[in-house]
């Protein structure tokens, strides 16, 4: 029996103003920005105007970051308990913070204090590293992995930021299935994983991953290094094409030798000019 969610969260120096047109409009620290988002259908219900006031702009007809003044092209903004750096890449929309996670962040902090115990963390496909300074931040011993230098660097920049410089992350740049199997080679076990896989992608090496090919696979090489009392799996996925209920099967076949529960749902952004909520990603998480 699986339970389906929504999770919203506001988390600090983040705030979705409004959405719609396949746009939204946010503000990140003391910047406000629009960016494409393929997700709003519907309507803005605030006026061009206010829209008109955004610093900095990234559409997917422009490709590239566009700046009315001048813009700090990077900062470090406090959320979810983190102090993290914002970047503007020219060729990507992300600036390294994914603020509809943050309640997945708590998560991972209250399961791992509760746990009483050390607990050992994987998390693949990193990035900035926000999840894995959650579970830092929690006393846990943390493995990141992520196939983009850029990305780990990023990282353990926001270590530094967070206060979290000697916490126990061994930061890995790495292909995260060749990294799984060769844990598995080596007997190297952990007691809860971290996912967050692209749709599409490719490894250091030029491998290409497809995650309706290669998910259901790479679960199978995470069981084989789950530690005997495992805590938690928890995978999310910007796939606008999958769905939670799918993910939660596949934890579903997974996990049926061990007793937990599934969840599974949609993160969402609140937005202050209206009711509506932005569903950003869909997760699905088996917990102990």
């Amino acid at each position: 029996m699986k339970t389906i969610e929504v999770w919203v969260n506001d988390p600090s120096d983040y705030e979705l103003i409004d959405s719609g047109d396949k746009q939204k409009l946010e503000k990140v620290g003391n910047v406000l920005m629009v960016r494409s988002e393929p997700r709003a259908w519907w309507k803005p219900t605030l006026p061009q105007a206010e829209w008109d006031k955004a610093a900095a702009m990234y559409t997917s007809e422009e490709g590239q970051w566009q700046f009315n003044g001048k813009v700090l092209k990077d900062y470090p903004i406090n959320i979810a308990g983190l102090r993290v750096k914002i970047n503007f890449a020219k060729t990507s929309k992300h600036f390294g913070v994914f603020p509809e996670q943050a309640k997945q962040w708590e998560f991972i902090r209250n399961k791992i204090k509760a746990a009483k115990r050390e607990v050992n963390v994987l998390n693949l496909f990193g990035y900035t590293g926000l999840a894995t300074l959650a579970a830092a931040s929690a006393g846990a011993t943390v493995t990141h992995v992520d196939a983009s230098k850029t990305a780990v660097t990023w990282a353990r920049e926001n270590q530094n930021l967070s206060g979290l410089t000697d916490a126990p992350v061994r930061w890995i740049v790495d292909d995260v299935i060749k990294y799984v199997r060769r844990e598995g080679t080596r007997g190297k076990k952990y007691d809860a994983i971290i996912l967050d896989p692209p749709a599409f992608g490719r490894g250091a090496q030029g491998q290409v991953w497809k995650i309706e090919k290669d998910l259901r696979d790479l679960l199978e090489l995470c069981k084989n290094i789950l530690s005997d009392n495992p805590l938690f799996i928890f995978m999310t996925t910007y796939s606008i094409d999958a769905s939670s209920l799918a993910v939660g099967n596949l934890l579903e076949d997974l996990m049926a030798e061990y007793k937990g529960t599934i969840t599974v749902g949609e993160m969402a952004l609140t937005q202050k000019s209206s009711d509506k909520l932005l569903p950003m990603s869909i997760f699905a998480v088996w917990q102990a």
